[in-house]
C-alpha cells in the first residue's frame, strides 16, 4: 500500500523521527488559527487512539495482520 510504503521511508533513528514529527507539528500550527489548531489536535489524538485500538485487536487475533 502507498501508506505502508510511506511508513517505510520514515527515519529509523528515534531521534530523527521525533524531530520530524516535531517539525511537522510546528509547520501545521503555524498555518492554523487557535480554534483550528485545537480541532486538529483532538482529531489527530482520536486517530492515534483508534489506530492503537486496531493494532491491539490485530495482535489478539481479531483482525487481519
Amino acid at each position: 500500500s502507498s501508506i505502508g510504503d510511506a511508513m517505510m521511508e520514515l527515519p529509523r533513528d528515534p531521534m530523527a523521527l521525533t524531530t520530524a514529527v516535531n517539525t511537522l507539528a510546528v509547520m501545521l500550527a503555524a498555518g492554523l488559527n487557535d480554534e483550528d489548531l485545537e480541532l486538529a489536535a483532538v482529531l489527530l489524538n482520536q486517530l492515534g487512539d483508534t489506530l492503537g485500538t486496531i493494532a491491539a485487536q490485530r495482535r489478539r487475533g481479531g483482525g487481519r495482520t
